[in-house]
């Protein structure tokens, strides 16, 4: 786990990759789900993201899903989308079967390979992003 930082708000920090093109979807579907608006959404691809002033590791935070909830604890992965869903009232109810350990390993295995090729699908075009090709 991460160093602690507090937060400003009474929710949750998502931490995701704004130039992946699948993962901006998603988040922009959470965004319209009720309980979204206890959601901090922030873009680690923007070009006002510092992971050390959030107290993340630049590297690994770019590898994985990363949520901080209310009190400061990091959680990646799978684990991540689970405390995401559990903040959005459509979403909560899939919250006790995808915590079953048998369906969460299974989830894990699949976001695990999943994180290997995220890097290799399409990029949504940008211009205002260190990591931006030029």
């Amino acid at each position: 786990m991460e160093k602690p930082k507090s937060t400003s708000h009474s929710g949750i920090t998502v931490y995701y990759d704004g130039l992946c093109q699948l993962c901006s979807r998603e988040i922009a579907h959470y965004r319209k789900l009720e309980g979204a608006e206890n959601i901090a959404f922030v873009d680690i691809t923007s070009s006002g993201f510092d992971a050390n002033t959030e107290g993340l590791d630049p590297h690994k935070i770019h590898k994985s899903l990363h949520v901080r909830d209310s009190e400061g604890q990091i959680f990646t992965g799978v684990q991540a989308f689970i405390v995401i869903w559990t903040q959005l009232r459509s979403l909560k109810k899939i919250v006790p079967f995808v915590s079953f350990a048998p369906v969460k390993k299974t989830l894990e295995a699949g976001y695990f390979l999943f994180a290997r090729i995220r890097p290799l699908l399409p990029r949504k075009k940008c211009s205002d992003s260190p990591y931006c090709k030029t």
